[in-house]
């Protein structure tokens, strides 16, 4: 038997590589001889860089940079690929919400300002086309951040202009927001003059003829009921009041920025506004971080030659359904006639719909009363023993 085992991460327990290493365990327990192919996943979120860094023979270097609370320093990775030439960078590994404790978590505060020092070094490195995953971010400040730490000039309503070397700007300043244009960058190699992009793609900054790509996972808009304060900065420490002010104020910058269709953009309010930043500021195209992650693994030649596909993830739900990492693999089973399984640290309102995306059944790891500690302590041992029962029963 042929199994294939492409699950995501279980969210604050448990990697990609370490989720899929547990079912591997449990399967073995059951079939010692199987034939099991390991495809870790991700959908643009945290471990991004290395699934793509693991399914393409690249690197990954190291660079310290602001964390994502100004003052902050963390170390983080860049993935490089096909010799160098394209680099792949987690949103997530800079200014991502897993970096703070919870009595920090404050996206009024937090920046994406390490991100952008990121994509600086990438560019430096000599990279001519850069990935973003901008999944599980800290942060609620449109991009902001990370055009500030690129070389943009951001102006204030009071003429104040903050440059890259200035206090780094957060969600708290983006009501105060002006403009943003750009300073002459100040890179090591920098030889190229700035060119804007035809359409509403039309990038402020000097892109130094780099193409960003964003791998995303949601379609929501800047601003409103299904924009990045309304949606995402609760789950990020925004209190209901922070929600209004962070959506109004999001909504005065883009009055003053004229930039209203990039805003309403799907996936624009993607990692707290990130996902409009990228394209606003550097013309960045946006494409599905679960589809991109695929393409770059092979996934679907490697699920042809499976008899059986496990996939997985923390939460499975209706989330799961918009653009998450084991729809993608379930509509690709269908398509290949293939079974597959998906199992979710916890299975909530909506799971029941990636029956009709390809799903055969799901399965939750919890098998009693337990407190969500207890389960996310025990996620590796509590997968393993599902998938050893879900083979048996196969």
């Amino acid at each position: 038997m042929r199994i294939l085992i492409a699950a995501d991460k279980f969210k604050g327990s448990l990697t990609q590589r370490e989720a899929c290493d547990a079912i591997a365990a449990g399967i073995r327990r059951v079939k010692p001889d199987a034939d099991i192919d390991l495809c870790p996943l991700a959908d643009g979120g945290e471990g991004t860089v290395d699934a793509i860094v693991t399914a393409t023979g690249g690197k990954t270097v190291s660079f310290e940079v602001c964390g994502p609370l100004p003052g902050m320093r963390v170390k983080a990775p860049i993935g490089l690929i096909d010799s160098g030439r394209t680099a792949i960078v987690e949103l997530a590994a800079a200014s991502g919400l897993l970096l703070l404790e919870p009595d920090q978590r404050d996206p009024t505060r937090t920046t994406t300002f390490g991100t952008g020092e990121l994509l600086k070094y990438a560019a430096d490195a000599g990279a001519k086309k850069i990935i973003l995953g901008i999944g599980g971010s800290a942060t609620c400040d449109a991009g902001v951040g990370i055009a500030q730490a690129w070389g943009g000039a951001v102006k204030m309503l009071n003429g104040k202009v903050y440059s890259p070397s200035d206090r780094k700007l957060s969600g708290h300043d983006l009501g105060r927001i002006l403009a943003i244009t750009r300073f002459q960058p100040s890179f090591s190699n920098y030889t190229g003059q700035h060119k804007a992009l035809p359409g509403a793609r039309s990038a402020i900054l000097d892109t130094r003829g780099v193409e960003f790509v964003v791998a995303c996972d949601v379609g929501n808009p800047l601003y409103g009921p299904d924009g990045a304060a309304h949606v995402f900065a609760p789950q990020k420490g925004a209190t209901p009041e922070q929600v209004e002010r962070l959506d109004a104020d999001l909504r005065k910058m883009i009055d003053r920025l004229q930039l209203h269709e990039i805003a309403n953009a799907p996936g624009a309010g993607a990692a707290g506004g990130a996902g409009f930043g990228m394209m606003a500021f550097f013309g960045a195209t946006m494409v599905s971080g679960a589809e991109l992650i695929m393409d770059l693994t092979h996934l679907r030649s490697r699920i042809e030659t499976a008899d059986l596909v496990i996939t997985g993830e923390g939460k499975l739900d209706a989330q799961t359904l918009a653009g998450k990492a084991p729809a993608a693999v379930a509509r690709a089973c269908k398509k290949a006639g293939k079974r597959c399984i998906a199992i979710g640290g916890t299975i909530g309102h909506g799971a029941e719909g990636l029956l009709s995306e390809g799903v055969t059944s799901y399965f939750g790891i919890v098998g009693g009363p337990v407190t969500l500690a207890d389960a996310m302590r025990d996620a590796s041992r509590l997968l393993t023993d599902t998938a050893e029962r879900i083979l048996r029963l196969l």
